[in-house]
């Protein structure tokens, strides 16, 4: 810290603004300052804590999981489809799934569930458009 007097005044503010008295305030940043001056900034003043950290192991086992059951319900599909079918009933039933699982992680993560969904969907129906069309273009869909 380049400013430590600036910075234990900002922590004292903190501090204040949350009901303590002026000395008291003054006190307590300059404790904590003196034991971990990055922590009770990076807590205090940004908001920073173990508990809202990132997870990144716990994030790709999540990410993974979630890859895995997106990726088997079309193949599901793929296996109880007879081939007549298969192309229309994968192509409308992913867009199901994506509807339900886009829904789900909104959901699980505070957002709209109808956003939620129908951002995924709208994303998903374009790629699948895309890949059509390239398919097409060069001429490698059976379709």
């Amino acid at each position: 810290m380049t400013e430590p007097e600036h910075e234990l005044k900002e922590l004292q503010g903190i501090y204040m603004s949350r009901g303590l008295s002026k000395d008291l305030a003054l006190q307590v940043a300059t404790e904590l300052t003196a034991h971990d001056a990055l922590g009770a900034h990076a807590r205090d003043e940004l908001g920073i804590s173990e508990i809202v950290s990132a997870k990144p192991v716990q994030a790709a086992f999540t990410s993974a999981a979630t890859f895995a059951v997106g990726a088997a319900l079309p193949l599901i599909v793929v296996m109880l489809s007879s081939p007549s079918q298969i192309i229309i009933l994968v192509s409308v039933l992913s867009l199901v799934f994506l509807t339900l699982l886009g829904g789900l992680a909104a959901k699980a993560g505070g957002a709209s569930l109808w956003k939620g969904g129908l951002r995924v969907t709208f994303w998903g129906a374009l790629a699948m458009a895309v890949t059509a069309l390239v398919g097409h273009y060069f001429g490698v869909m059976t379709a």
